[in-house]
């Protein structure tokens, strides 16, 4: 830690990268640039989502523009929507008419949906150009590192794309201050669930905290995101592409993904949708003969921090189970969830029966 500057590294080895968190680091991000060589002669392009642009593009447009950089930034309509193949077209036009070349660079400014969207364009233009991440919400802490990038099929959320790493994440704690408090609920659930797949320490934290953390505590903040990035951190760094340990960092999103596709894009935000699937893989524990309690603490502490732990009535479960069947982590006939063993520890599980599934469904249900 450097000048209030909290650092972190995901390693894996030539690619490894830094993830800064800290205040009043967008007034530095040319200075990043040009301590990492970017070329100067090449343009960069802002990918930044509608609802904070006019709160902070400005600052990454001159700290890059004082550091010698041309930059063009191209605004995007927030919301899951936007991880489209019509936006990719879109920003990869814009890309052309900017004249980005191979040395180019691409910044994602916003929140998960922007990540995952420049992130796609990043890798997909030229054969891929240089991608750095400026996530701008609390959720994004989670998406920004480890190099998902994706958009949605209008079957199936995330099912179009690949794995690859930005150059650097840069955390600035003052663009959070911008966050409504659904979003800060929703981005919290993403944080307790690092803790609840790997540190039972930091969940009694984020219990004991939850005050500062609602109120965006820059202290409280700054630990929080720093301790959800490190178990981000070292699952990517043992396990990239998801062949075994990083797999569990799904905690909770079969079920969340099925909700966010049924619900429609934006009913549920993704943080709610998880943590209602949290709920739902703790009490699949139980099925196991696991401990009654790792679900009340987890369906406590996402009551503490006012993230929904039930998904609306008029949701069905049948089209639930259905959107279960296009997730990713459906293989072979049989369904696949990370499952809870105590508070902090999780195993995968492909052998999990689709009755016990809709029971679990049926009962996070409103009203049940």
């Amino acid at each position: 830690m450097a000048d209030g500057v909290l650092e972190l590294k995901v390693d894996l080895g030539e690619r490894s990268y830094p993830i800064y968190i800290g205040s009043g680091l967008l007034d530095g991000i040319g200075a990043r640039f040009a301590e990492r060589r970017f070329p100067v002669k090449s343009p960069v392009m802002i990918v930044a989502d509608e609802a904070i642009v006019d709160l902070y593009a400005e600052k990454v447009e001159k700290s890059l523009d004082a550091a010698g950089y041309k930059v063009t930034t191209v605004v995007v309509p927030s919301g899951e929507t936007s991880k489209s193949l019509e936006m990719l077209d879109e920003l990869i036009g814009a890309a052309l008419q900017a004249g980005l070349d191979r040395k180019s660079t691409v910044i994602a400014l916003g929140g998960g949906v922007i990540g995952d969207l420049a992130g796609f364009v990043a890798a997909t233009y030229m054969r891929g150009v240089r991608f750095v991440q400026v996530p701008t919400t609390i959720l994004a802490h989670d998406s920004s590192v480890g190099g998902k990038v994706a958009v949605n099929h209008r079957l199936a959320k995330n099912i179009i794309g690949a794995f690859y790493q930005p150059e650097f994440v840069l955390y600035d704690l003052d663009t959070l201050a911008s966050l409504p408090i659904r979003e800060v609920r929703a981005g919290l659930s993403e944080v307790v669930k690092h803790g609840l797949i790997w540190n039972a320490e930091f969940v009694q934290w984020c219990d004991d905290n939850a005050e500062r953390l609602l109120s965006l505590d820059r202290e409280a903040l700054g630990y929080a995101l720093f301790e959800g990035c490190k178990v981000k951190a070292t699952v990517v760094s043992q396990d990239e592409r998801e062949n075994d340990l990083r797999a569990i960092l799904n905690l909770g999103h079969t079920i969340g993904h099925a909700l966010e596709a049924v619900a429609g894009y934006g009913v549920l935000v993704h943080g709610e949708a998880i943590a209602i699937g949290m709920v739902g893989s703790a009490r699949l524990a139980a099925k196991f003969g696991y401990p009654p309690r790792i679900a009340e603490v987890t369906e406590a502490l996402f009551r503490k921090i006012g993230s929904p732990v039930r998904f609306p009535a008029d949701i069905g479960t049948d089209d639930i189970m259905d959107a279960m069947m296009h997730d990713k982590k459906f293989q072979e006939g049989m369904m696949v969830f990370v499952v809870p063993t105590d508070i902090g520890k999780v195993e995968i599980r492909n052998d999990v029966p689709s009755s016990w599934v809709r029971e679990i469904v049926d009962g996070l249900r409103e009203g049940k």
